[in-house]
């Protein structure tokens, strides 16, 4: 029996407090959706119906926290007496039943209420439908899964559990099941937001709009709250188990109880808001009324929505009506005639019509034919189109080159908090070489998936600014999944998070690294893409750093590894700001149109052929060929390179850990040294001596030892540095609308980082360390015949080699290196004297004077 000071510690009053309050409002805003539907709309539909399944359920687990708190909830373990141990376990069962079900239907109600505004939205419409099947599929499983903790069902109250029972530990299954619930929080508050932006609305009454949608906010926020108190109470179960101790459950878990009921009956709240405005117009009409009049004064215009139904607005007549052309005019909407309201019918004021333009972002280019542009719009983007990037100038690509940069540091920073991250949770669960290996193939087997398969569509149908957001998208997905990953501390978990961070990154690089390439005069290519790469590689540098010495610094055990993954939570909701970031920027897009122009300038080299292919076609293949084998064997030598380091030098004053960082710096810099080196030799050139450089130093790593060993071993990381960007630039040049694939293709053959570290694997074991590195000799060396090939055959050479474009027309000569600014101002000079000395002089015009008065 515990002490009477103890007793008087108790969270029961404010957790019975929050919890009927939060109710009683969402009662209310349920009470007054279900008025404005029946009594002034006058039509019920099926958000509707769910919106009141979710209210029922949510009463019903909110009864039961409120019940649970008068037997022991919000006490400490020893404050609970012991014949309300059974009550409270039957309180958490049913709570834990029905908080899925809850979630679900309110989050199913706003899919619905969302697709009343797909009509003419196709990428919004199976987004939302998308959204609407993840929900609805976890929602079931996670409800299956908490109905059949334990076997048998019975245990699950059982007080203490029965021996021979078989039980989930729910708050590890609530942990588990957290990334999907803020995904899908993510998806519903951000799904709307390029609809309500795009709409021509009075400046006040727009932002009303997107702040009424904004709400959805709030839930994500309580969903994150509600995590960090189900993280204690998770991490007080792990110290109960370890300790043999009854712990302190009831105490730690009545705030993560009482903020899952927020949770919920915030959703419900913010689900009823667009429903409740026509009953706000009908009580309330001068307080809409002096927003809309304040958004006239803006002298904003409005027009119509196209494709929605309007029952019961009309063009302000402030405004003049544009005449509609008749290749525009809709057939009358059968939904209007029956008094059916769309979304914007809740959300605008009376005497107003929204109205967004879908517009199509193609870029057309002139040629000596018209063509009909291939690529088509990201469905509802609506902005200016800018200039396409393969026309831009060194100055006019400045911009829009530092913004995509951006994604090649985020990608190098994941990749070496991965790096940290599985090393840290092999110590943790005392995983061998052999789940290592795999950790490791399955983010980079990612690359050969991700590219071929969903990013090639989205990359050839709706461009580089669509590939860049769902690669965001999935990256921030995969990131929230090392949250349950950690949970559970299971391998499985740990191997489909980094999967899905690898489709993510190689979604990202899908369109990065041609983005980069063709973005400014093709004379740069390779300059600009090491350049990127470059600060990829300063990511690479950095965030090893950073989790080793500070994120998980103190990572010895479970408890510590759940700490550990608000960095991921962080970064995730980094991503998706970026997403939405990217989504409104104007970037410039290159059609397949514009591809194959600038391409037909040297039409005279690309279309030559080697036997019956096209040399174009055999550098890509080479280049496909020679990718793979380099990453494979840059992958085996990051995965070995501390094993090496103990091996030849293991009296240091340096860790290997160390040794490896400055070798990642050494390897940054090196793509800074080719890019300079690109821009004064040929990049073809550049590309023989890496190579010619990384077999050798590859070849000594053998029989070195010593301070030897380990800067022959630095050296590798310096000659690899410069290939991978200058291979992609070199081989996809010339391909004309053939380029997109040809990236595709290059992106995919990164994923050699999955199989040649899994061959060199074996090898280090039974013959050690050195003897290994006959592998990525091997491979290096296969990877050279790309240089070799450019180099002995001259159709190749003039196709791969950079040249300055004289003039924009197809037929104007070429020159190979680009002129001193001495000579570009002696040109200069020449052509002015060129044109004055075409201008008539005097004695020519009286010579003509004479003649015609003659």
């Amino acid at each position: 029996m515990a002490e009477p000071n103890s007793i008087v510690e108790n969270r029961a009053s404010v957790v019975l407090a929050v919890t009927t309050a939060f109710l009683v409002v969402s009662t209310a805003f349920v009470a007054l959706r279900l008025v404005s539907r029946i009594g002034v709309v006058r039509k019920v539909s099926r958000d509707d119906y769910f919106i009141v399944l979710a209210w029922l359920i949510a009463f019903g687990f909110s009864f039961s926290i409120c019940y649970g708190t008068s037997v022991g909830l919000g006490r400490h373990e020893d404050a609970v007496k012991r014949e309300w141990q059974r009550s409270l376990k039957q309180f958490e069962y049913a709570f834990s039943v029905l908080y899925n079900p809850a979630l679900m239907a309110t989050k199913t109600s706003i899919c619905l209420f969302y697709l009343t505004l797909s009509k003419n939205q196709q990428i919004f419409k199976w987004s939302t439908i998308a959204t609407l099947i993840v929900v609805n599929v976890a929602g079931i499983a996670l409800t299956f899964l908490n109905i059949f903790q334990c076997h048998p069902v019975s245990a699950a109250f059982e007080d203490p559990t029965p021996s021979a029972a078989r039980c989930i530990d729910i708050v590890t299954l609530y942990l588990s099941s957290a990334p999907v619930n803020i995904i899908t929080d993510l998806a519903l508050l951000f799904l709307p937001m390029p609809i309500l932006t795009a709409i021509r609305l009075p400046r006040n009454e727009k932002m009303i709009l997107i702040v009424t949608f904004s709400f959805g906010a709030f839930v994500a926020v309580v969903d994150v709250v509600r995590i960090a108190y189900l993280q204690s109470a998770s991490v007080a179960r792990l110290q109960k188990h370890a300790e043999e101790s009854r712990g302190d459950f009831s105490w730690i878990a009545s705030l993560s109880f009482m903020w899952s009921a927020i949770e919920v009956h915030v959703g419900i709240i913010c689900a009823c808001v667009p429903g409740v405005k026509p009953l706000v117009a009908k009580v309330f009409p001068n307080l809409l009324g002096r927003i809309k009049h304040a958004g006239e004064l803006t002298r904003v215009p409005v027009s119509g929505l196209e494709g929605s139904s309007w029952t019961a607005t009309r063009p302000s007549s402030h405004y003049p009506t544009p005449p509609v052309s008749p290749v525009h005019a809709r057939r009358p909407d059968p939904s209007a005639e029956d008094g059916e309201m769309g979304m914007m019918d809740f959300l605008s004021t009376p005497g107003t019509k929204p109205s967004m333009t879908k517009t199509q972002t193609t870029m057309t280019s002139p040629t000596k034919r018209s063509r009909a542009a291939s690529l088509t719009a990201f469905d509802f983007v609506n902005a200016k189109n800018p200039k396409s990037m393969v026309k831009m100038s060194n100055r006019e690509a400045l911009g829009p080159l530092a913004v995509v940069t951006i994604l090649f540091f985020l990608w190098g920073f994941a990749y070496g908090l991965l790096d940290i991250l599985n090393s840290q949770f092999q110590l943790i669960v005392g995983t061998g070489n052999a789940q290592s290996i795999g950790l490791h193939s399955a983010y980079f087997g990612a690359y050969f998936v991700a590219p071929l398969t969903f990013g090639r569509v989205v990359f050839r149908k709706w461009g580089f600014k669509a590939t860049f957001i769902v690669g965001l998208c999935i990256y921030g997905c995969g990131t929230l999944v090392f949250w349950p990953s950690a949970v559970l501390a299971s391998f499985p978990a740990f191997l489909i998070s980094n999967f899905i961070v690898g489709l993510g990154v190689a979604t990202l690089e899908t369109a990065g690294n041609p983005f980069i390439t063709l973005c400014g005069p093709p004379e740069y290519a390779e300059v600009r893409l090491n350049i990127s790469q470059a600060v990829q590689a300063i990511g690479t540098v950095f965030s090893p750093i950073l989790a080793k010495k500070v994120l998980f610094k103190n990572a010895r055990d479970v408890p510590s590894l759940i700490d550990i993954q608000w960095t991921y939570l962080g970064i995730a909701l980094f991503d998706v700001v970026l997403a939405v970031i990217f989504y409104y920027l104007p970037l410039p897009e290159a059609s397949d149109e514009d591809l194959e122009e600038l391409a037909e300038r040297r039409s005279d080299v690309n279309k030559k052929k080697l036997g019956p292919m096209m040399i174009v076609h055999i550098t890509l293949a080479f280049g496909v060929f020679s990718q793979f084998c380099y990453v494979g064997g840059q992958e085996a030598v990051a995965g070995i390179f501390q094993k090496y380091v103990a091996k030849v030098k293991p009296d240091t004053k340096l860790s290997p850990f160390d040794y490896q960082a400055v070798g990642h710096a050494v390897f940054a810099i090196g793509r800074f040294l080719s890019a300079i080196g690109c821009f004064i030799v040929k990049p073809r050139r550049i590309l023989l001596f890496l190579f010619l450089g990384l077999i050798i130093s590859s070849a000594l790593s053998m029989n070195l030892s010593g301070y030897s060993g380990v800067a022959m071993i630095v050296l590798v990381l310096f000659f690899e540095s410069g290939i991978f960007s200058t291979t992609f630039a070199m081989c996809i040049r010339g391909l004309g609308a053939y380029t997109k694939t040809g990236s595709i293709l290059l992106t995919a053959a990164t994923s050699g980082g999955a199989v040649v570290p899994a061959i060199m694997s074996p090898v280090t074991d039974r013959r050690g360390v050195q003897y290994s590195f006959c592998v990525v000799v091997a491979f290096f060396a296969f990877g050279a015949l790309l240089p070799i090939y450019t180099e002995t055959v001259p159709a190749a050479k003039a196709q791969v080699d950079p040249v300055r474009e004289q003039s924009a027309s197809p037929d104007a000569p070429t020159s190979p290196l680009r002129p001193r600014r001495a000579t570009r101002v002696f040109g200069a000079v020449v052509r002015r004297k060129n044109r004055s000395s075409e201008l008539p002089t005097v004695e020519h015009v009286q010579g003509q004077l004479k003649e015609w008065s003659g």
